[in-house]
């Protein structure tokens, strides 16, 4: 299923806690406390495509979008 920016956004609505990984860079940010705009976040979101980038994992308040895989064994550990 492929997620344009907007529903990308919308995914973040009952999330705490954005990770995204971009090649061996991971970006955490806590939508908590951090209020990032929303260029911002569809610049950690969406890929050259124009959509969700893959892959993509909510669990509980968390999502993380990209491949890391210290990210997914600390988040999912």
């Amino acid at each position: 299923m492929r997620l344009g920016p907007a529903e990308a956004l919308a995914l973040l609505k009952d999330v705490d806690d954005l990770y995204a990984a971009k090649g061996k860079h991971v970006v955490h940010v806590d939508l908590r406390r951090d209020k990032p705009d929303a260029a911002a976040l569809k610049a950690l979101l969406i890929g050259p495509s124009g959509n969700l980038r893959a892959p993509a994992l909510r669990t509980g308040r968390t999502l993380i979008v990209g491949f890391d895989e210290a990210t997914y064994a600390k988040v999912l550990g």
